[in-house]
């Protein structure tokens, strides 16, 4: 392939890429792609987080590994924020587009064929990520932890759970985040053309028992703190 040819391939790519973005299919596949990323990371996130049950070697052990692989743990986190802010986009300007689509709202308002997971999808997210702010300045930086220990993780987790406002935030957010889950990964099947009436009770079954994984164990860290039962 010569030059001038490689060139006007490049070409096409980057003119169909854009009309892709740019089209509400694309926008949809878009966010359901990026949402898999962010379920993948949830997964991972909750599981080496329900290390502190083993005791603060095993959790502080786990920090210390993830951290001494920065290249690796940098990698991951381009990838999550990439994928994060592109989320973000596409979800804005979709609801930008349904809002110019019907600019005069419904007289009398009904919903048919959304459930309530669906209709706060648009709040649960900003809301999810003021939280995501937070619990990065709370137990990664220490910010606006008063107890914080650096390279402590066992410690700062049983003792910023320990108030029991924090815990309450922290809980109030993962149930915030059951509803954002479930319709997203609900949806994100819908969006890449993988639905069919034979199998979606079985992907609603699926993406239930994920959240429920998920959200649950995120759940019983704070609340295994405040009752006691981690100390």
């Amino acid at each position: 392939m010569s030059v001038d040819e490689f060139s006007m391939s490049a070409e096409k790519r980057s003119h169909w890429l854009l009309s892709f973005w740019r089209s509400t299919v694309g926008k949809k596949v878009v966010m359901a792609l990026t949402g898999a990323i962010g379920v993948g990371y949830v997964v991972a996130h909750m599981l080496g987080n329900l290390q502190v049950f083993e005791g603060a070697e095993k959790i502080n052990a786990y920090a210390a590994l993830l951290k001494s692989n920065l290249g690796l743990l940098w990698t991951a986190r381009s990838i999550l924020i990439a994928a994060v802010g592109l989320h973000i986009v596409a979800a804005y300007q979709l609801a930008r587009t349904s809002q110019k689509s019907r600019p005069v709202g419904y007289k009398r308002w009904r919903s048919v064929g959304s459930d309530f997971a669906s209709r706060t999808m648009r709040w649960t997210g900003p809301l999810l990520g003021l939280f995501i702010v937070y619990h990065l300045l709370h137990l990664t930086t220490g910010a606006v932890h008063p107890d914080f220990v650096e390279a402590d993780v066992y410690q700062n987790v049983i003792s910023g759970f320990r108030v029991w406002y924090v815990s309450v935030i922290y809980i109030v957010a993962m149930l915030m985040l059951a509803l954002h889950l479930y319709h997203g990964a609900w949806s994100m099947f819908e969006s890449l053309g993988v639905n069919h009436p034979k199998y979606n009770r079985l992907i609603r079954a699926l993406a239930t028992i994920l959240t429920a994984i998920v959200v649950a164990g995120f759940i019983a860290i704070p609340a295994a703190v405040l009752l006691g039962f981690i100390s």
